[in-house]
């Protein structure tokens, strides 16, 4: 056979071949091209430290599932004070925490607002709250229970009645408070430009959660924290306490004097509340079915309450889970001479049997003085809780 006739030189082997030959480099630039491409990274939030100032204590109440974030807490502060989260697009509408939680105020509303009576505060539909308003100031070391019967609480066996997080979608649901639907609400978040990319920086998800919108702000409420009192200062070492601050020091921390350190903390608790539940002696007979005893069964809870921080009383005003008293002075009258025997008394309250704890005008004077010592005007006025500048879409 002659080497042109050979079945290798004929045409159709020789196209055979050149299509063998192009399929063989296509593969292989394509695979080169597969090996070059690298992977996408993995979504990372920044990771946030709550520095815990010298004098508190060292443990926080943060859940696993919701560390604490740089962009969790910007995203916490934006819904924060974002009236869209009612879920109603209305300018009458509007409502969010920051509507009744102020900053000016401790995050109360305050007894002189002009839209809640008497300080009490009411939800959009008008119904009014259960008890009036306790401060959001560091609540990162709540570790007995929220609100005033500690109904949220890590040991209540509803897994959605634990943390701060829960605490959001009741406000959000309840009826006295937004009255909104989470439904709702995640729909009218997840519209607004903007949103979509802070939840993915958030929570590596652009998708609008009920549950990441609680975890983002109840981040945004753990950073909440007051420390800068003239009282802590003193703490420090930095400054030193009038002759009259110092009076009422003494009597803060006797039971033969005010006897205000068992529910309200002394030296080593510059939180100003041991977070546990009192009857402080304001009642004989109980009708508010939300106390304590609503919570335990109990009958030694029945008329009793959570002590609040004592923490900048001078912007917190009215006073008790009612709202009872108007002023600091009116408060001091109330241990002073005030106080009403029941069965369920707190043992913790030693002059009930005298009506109070009957100090002189002068030692009245001192106690206030002292009590003032709370107040954390950097608190109210710090902008790394205030509203931001510019909310999403505006």
């Amino acid at each position: 056979m002659k080497r042109e006739d050979s079945i290798f030189s004929s045409p159709g082997f020789r196209y055979v071949a050149f299509l063998l030959l192009f399929s063989i480099t296509i593969l292989i630039l394509t695979s080169s091209c597969t090996k070059k491409t690298e992977p996408a990274a993995p979504f990372r939030a920044t990771p946030y430290t709550i520095q815990i100032p010298l004098h508190f204590p060292q443990e926080l109440n943060i859940p696993a599932d919701n560390p604490m974030t740089v962009e969790g807490i910007a995203l916490g502060r934006f819904l924060f004070y974002d009236g869209r989260l009612s879920g109603r697009p209305g300018p009458d509408s509007l409502m969010s925490c920051a509507t009744c939680h102020i900053q000016a105020h401790s995050f109360v509303c305050g007894i002189d607002h002009p839209d809640f009576t008497g300080g009490h505060p009411h939800g959009l539909t008008g119904i009014q709250t259960s008890h009036f308003m306790l401060p959001m100031i560091n609540l990162v070391w709540t570790n007995h229970g929220y609100l005033w019967n500690g109904l949220v609480s890590a040991d209540n066996p509803q897994p959605a009645l634990r943390n701060i997080e829960d605490v959001v979608r009741l406000v959000i649901e309840l009826p006295s408070e937004i009255c909104g639907d989470t439904s709702r609400t995640k729909a009218m978040i997840g519209q607004i430009k903007g949103y979509p990319e802070l939840f993915y920086k958030a929570f590596g998800s652009s998708t609008v959660t009920e549950k990441n919108i609680a975890r983002a702000i109840a981040q945004f409420v753990r950073t909440l924290i007051s420390a800068d009192s003239k009282f802590d200062r003193y703490l420090l070492g930095k400054i030193q306490l009038s002759n009259s601050e110092l009076n009422g020091y003494v009597l803060f921390m006797t039971e033969q004097g005010g006897d205000c350190f068992h529910c309200h903390g002394g030296d080593g608790n510059p939180l100003f509340t041991t977070n546990l539940f009192y009857n402080n002696g304001k009642d004989s007979v109980f009708t508010d079915p939300f106390d304590r005893f609503s919570i335990t069964g109990s009958a030694a809870d029945l008329g009793a309450y959570k002590a609040p921080t004592l923490r900048n009383l001078v912007f917190t005003a009215p006073y008790m889970h009612d709202g009872r008293f108007k002023t600091i002075d009116e408060v001091l009258d109330f241990y002073n001479a005030g106080l009403v025997w029941s069965p369920s008394i707190s043992p913790l309250m030693h002059h009930i049997a005298t009506g109070g704890v009957r100090l002189t005008p002068s030692q009245k004077a001192d106690l206030k003085a002292f009590l003032l010592t709370f107040t954390d005007s950097t608190f109210i006025t710090n902008p790394a809780f205030s509203r931001p500048s510019a909310m999403p879409d505006e």
